[in-house]
């Protein structure tokens, strides 16, 4: 019984997962500009990977290897948001535009 209990929260997580990933791939080619395809990119691919792993850690039913996943997802959570910032930043630093439907820079010189 328990088996189906896994296996069940796995397949949910999967496709939770793949649901996120999806949507960070529909961003990425359907945003306007840089900086709104990088938001999508690093939130729901974020997600959307770590949702992933923790459901293949999940499925091995070991313990050690569910540590590592869970860590892997922190690490995901904890890296891929500031990397995306440091990125956007250093492409609005070196003139990249807004998309036109953009309606306000907080970030330009006054």
């Amino acid at each position: 019984m328990m088996d189906y209990v896994v296996a069940a929260v796995t397949a949910l997580l999967l496709i939770a997962g793949a649901l996120f990933a999806l949507s960070a791939a529909i961003g990425l080619v359907r945003l306007p500009d840089l900086y709104t395809r990088m938001h999508s990119a690093s939130k729901a691919g974020t997600v959307g990977s770590g949702l992933l792993l923790f459901a293949a850690g999940l499925y091995s039913e070991d313990s050690v290897i569910l540590a590592r996943a869970l860590a892997g997802f922190i690490f995901f959570l904890l890296t891929a948001p500031v990397s995306a910032h440091l990125l956007a930043r250093a492409a609005h630093r070196s003139g990249y535009d807004l998309g036109d439907i953009s309606v306000r820079d907080d970030m330009a010189k006054r």
